[in-house]
């Protein structure tokens, strides 16, 4: 192996006892001393340390650079901002890879291009072709000089974290990227890699620098992992790999670039790439694709096969070269097939965790006739016997981190269909079920949810009298001078409640018009977001409506609602943003110091950047004032006709002087869920501050029209009912609650602060401005401290931070103060729970019966009607019903 290279790493993956093999022309190492096997279960239990230094790096800089980039490879490389990345292929004029590739921007203007070692002069080559047809590109290859490392596996991040002297990892989405120093050296890292794993980090830094990381990795607890390993975890994700899912196939033809399921993500045909290199082609493939994905074979001529999963069903391991059969068919071949080793994962859902317990199984990628589907079984030709396989939809999921999940197959078994049992009987458990479930939450257990409200006996009761069977559907009618017609009979008694209710809650939130028939605070938003459609389309209605061109909210990771993103309900009512190729959002930037805070300046220059039609406050994980004042300010400084719209779901019960006026302070439209910190029934709400001469009241006028006929038919009358008295409870009492529940959360965590526990917010203003107290209690350990003080009667949710990758990772408790102080929980009684939830936290004691005992004092709801005043006509209620 003389004449083979050697990375940087060569003379320690020695020392390792690592087996050097040949690859690429490159000298590294399959395996270390434990085995392919182990690498790969350590890499998906802890942390896998790969040498990837062989692999080609290339620095492209230059004004050119972006449409070089656009011109030579098959995504959008105008859609890479600073701090991106993106996986992307070097395509041919047929629609063939010359190469896969990963695409960097760690600076502006300057973009790092990651080639697979075997073709990185076939790439340099290529490349050099098209260069003359570009002014100011430099092109440079940084193989040698700059040192690459792939860290994956679940114990990465902690380990990293340990490292990093300044700045901080990459925000927690796939593809992100941040610069760190770790032993005062410069390291570039992405969240990218090659093995599936939810926690990936591939790490460049300067080749002066590379030993010391890589000491200092394995020193940490890092696990040196050889080529063995690193294919079996890509085959096991599902990961093409050159030479096998891209290249050539068995027949000599090009594999088309669409054909695996990957490379779909690494195309674009944004207007903004223009005439590139194999577009043409790829439009071809892509049509066909897209009748494939609806079984509609018309074009298959131009994407014969596509590569799929397969999992063998007989004994056997289906290697490459392998013919595929189906029903006695030849239907392709196996591209790449193997045996890997998995974790057995023991419980449901998320109560499932990983045990010491290992399987084996074969798995692989075939290149299948296009009409080949999920499920379909196959027989896999090996050493002239034909062995049983099938079609899976997946090896591995990456969606529940911390750790990839496993799917393996498994034969599905025929629905059996239980008699009916005795009805009776049934009735019984039902009706016992809920009286001890009642008991147990309304009695013995204390309830911290945030969105969670008990609602008062006269708003129960009301709930279920007779409207709450009924339909009352309603609209202006404007030839009857803007009178509200009802389509049925019977309704005059629910016309007047909701004429009240709209009375009262215009009071509360000092608006100027309500709309009270959402069933839903996501609902709500809904109806805006349909609106805003109506609203900017009003011009025109012979077009196809555009949508909303530009929306700036809080990401979803750093406490955003649901409903106010892309992934929920915004989804259909957003543009993609035409350079990004994704929905035309934009998150508010938050302070490095408290991620939960928005930061102000940096906000303002979005703003002025983007201009975006729709701002949208509002979180599911609150804890201070949205700056409204600020960002309106800005907007009219600019002269921009933006909508700004609050989404008080979680802190409506608080509106006014003791936290916000959302109205005075400039919103033009506040919805909201009525029973989280308000009062009421599970309802939503919106309201708006236009009077009928501003030239935004047509939006309005959409939205009562998107509500009704556009969202609700039946808008469960008997909550309405319910939610006019407690909007009564709400006005009456609000002063003294709304004081007492900020008075309260601030005490509450400061208690537990001095507890002990790790409280999020600034300490200076007691850590919270709402009802919200948000405790971190380490990595992933969210869901099983939420579960644990549950058995020890203490309810709340648990949250991922802003740093953390999603909710099966999350590592806080989100709580909330409303309905235990709504129940006369005050000041010194919650210091008394911080110490409970401090025992079963820090000290998993039991506290089961002393919380039982804490909750016998606070049983009474307060704040509502409780005088004798109306008891005998509570009773006639309670009777009638």
């Amino acid at each position: 192996m003389g004449d083979l290279r050697r990375t940087l790493f060569y003379d320690r993956h020695v020392a390792l006892k690592g087996k050097m093999v040949e690859f690429g022309g490159w000298e590294m190492p399959v395996f270390y001393p434990s085995g392919i096997v182990t690498e790969h279960l350590t890499t998906r239990r802890s942390s896998g340390l790969f040498d990837v230094s062989h692999m080609g790096r290339f620095v492209i800089r230059g004004s050119d650079s972006a449409a070089f980039l656009q011109h030579v490879l098959t995504g959008n490389a105008q859609a890479l901002e600073p701090g991106l990345a993106q996986y992307t292929i070097i395509a041919n004029e047929n629609g063939g890879a010359v190469d896969d590739a990963y695409l960097y921007q760690f600076k502006d203007g300057e973009y790092l291009l990651v080639v697979n070692a075997a073709n990185r002069q076939k790439d340099w080559d290529h490349f050099q072709a098209f260069l003359p047809g570009f002014q100011n590109v430099e092109l440079i290859d940084s193989s040698d000089d700059l040192v690459m490392l792939a860290f994956q596996g679940p114990a990465s991040r902690g380990i990293l974290e340990d490292l990093i002297q300044s700045g901080r990892l990459p925000e927690p989405m796939r593809n992100h990227l941040s610069v760190v120093t770790i032993d005062g050296a410069e390291v570039m890292v992405g969240r990218t890699g090659y093995t599936g794993e939810p926690l990936c980090f591939e790490l460049f830094t300067r080749r002066e620098n590379g030993l010391a990381l890589w000491d200092r990795l394995l020193e940490k607890g890092a696990t040196p992992v050889g080529l063995g390993a690193r294919d079996t975890l890509r085959l096991e994700a599902g990961m093409p790999l050159y030479g096998h899912e891209f290249g050539v196939d068995f027949d000599g033809n090009e594999i088309p670039i669409l054909s695996n399921p990957l490379a779909r993500m690494a195309v674009s045909f944004s207007p903004l790439k223009g005439d590139y290199v194999g577009r043409s082609a790829l439009s071809i493939q892509h049509e066909a694709l897209k009748r494939i994905m609806v079984r509609d074979y018309s074009l298959t001529r131009n994407l014969p096969r596509l590569v799929k999963p397969f999992a063998m069903v007989g004994r056997g391991v289906g290697r490459a070269e392998a013919k595929v059969f189906k029903n006695g068919q030849h239907v392709g071949w196996v591209t790449s097939g193997t045996t890997v080793p998995m974790w057995v994962f023991q419980g449901e859902g998320l109560e499932s965790v990983i045990t010491d317990e290992s399987k084996i199984r074969a798995i692989g990628l075939a290149y299948l006739d296009s009409d080949v589907i999920e499920d379909d079984a196959l027989e896999i030709e090996i050493r002239g016997k034909m062995i049983s396989a099938v079609v899976v939809p997946h090896h591995l999921r990456s969606d529940a981190p911390p750790y990839a999940r496993p799917i393996p197959y498994v034969p599905e078994e025929t629905e059996e269909f239980a008699e009916p049992g005795d009805t009776s009987g049934k009735v019984g458990n039902l009706i016992r079920d809920a009286v001890t479930n009642h008991v147990w939450r309304q009695r013995e257990c204390v309830n911290l949810i945030p969105s969670e409200m008990t609602v008062s006996p006269m708003v129960r009761l009301l709930s279920v009298t007779d409207p709450a069977y009924r339909y009352g559907e309603h609209r202006t009618s404007v030839a009857l001078e803007d009178a509200e017609v009802f389509y049925y009979q019977g309704t005059d008694f629910i016309a007047r409640v909701e004429q009240l209710l709209e009375a009262e809650l215009i009071d509360f939130l000092c608006c100027r018009e309500i709309e009270t028939r959402m069933i839903s605070g996501q609902m709500a938003n809904m109806a805006v977001f349909s609106a805003m459609l109506d609203y900017i389309n009003r011009v025109d209605r012979k077009k196809e409506p555009r949508r909303i061109r530009s929306v700036m909210n809080n990401h979803i990771g750093k406490g955003g609602h649901l409903s106010a993103q892309p992934m929920g309900a915004l989804r259909d009512f957003v543009a993609r943003d035409p350079q990004t190729e994704r929905p035309a959002v934009v998150n508010f930037p938050v302070r490095p110091e408290d991620r939960f805070r928005i930061d102000v300046p940096a906000t303002l220059e979005l703003i002025e950047q983007h201009r975006p039609e729709l701002i949208i406050f509002g979180k599911s994980m609150v804890l201070y004032k949205e700056p409204v004042a600020e960002i309106r300010k800005a907007i009219d400084d600019l002269g921009l006709d933006t909508i700004v719209m609050y989404d008080m779901a979680h802190v409506l019960g608080l509106v006014g002087p003791h936290f916000q006026q959302p109205f005075q302070e400039g919103a033009d439209l506040v919805t909201g869920s009525t029973h989280k910190t308000y009062f009421g029934t599970q309802r939503g709400v919106a309201a708006c501050k236009f009077e009928e001469r501003d030239v935004q009241y047509p939006l309005w006028q959409a939205l009562r029209n998107r509500t009704f006929p556009g969202s609700v038919s039946n808008h469960h009358l008997g909550t309405l009912l319910g939610l006019l008295m407690a909007t009564y409870e709400m006005n009456h009492f609000k002063d003294q609650y709304q004081c007492r529940v900020v008075a309260n959360a601030k005490a509450f965590a400061r208690a537990l602060k001095d507890c002990g526990l790790d409280v999020a917010g600034d300490a200076d203003i007691g850590f919270t401005e709402t009802h919200q107290v948000i405790v971190s209690v380490g990595y992933g350990r969210g869901p099983e401290i939420a579960r644990r003080l549950e058995e020890n009667n203490i309810i709340c949710n648990y949250q991922a931070g802003p740093d953390e990758e999603g909710f099966t990772a999350a590592g806080a408790l989100r709580c909330g103060v409303s309905e235990m102080t709504r129940f006369g929980m005050a000041e010194n009684d919650f210091q008394e729970l911080a110490q409970l939830i401090a025992d079963v936290v820090l000290e998993d004691a039991k506290v089961n019966d002393r919380v039982k005992a804490f909750r016998s004092k606070f049983l009474d709801l307060q704040f509502c009607f409780h005088n004798g005043e109306y008891d005998e006509l509570l009773q006639r209620l309670h009777k009638t019903i």
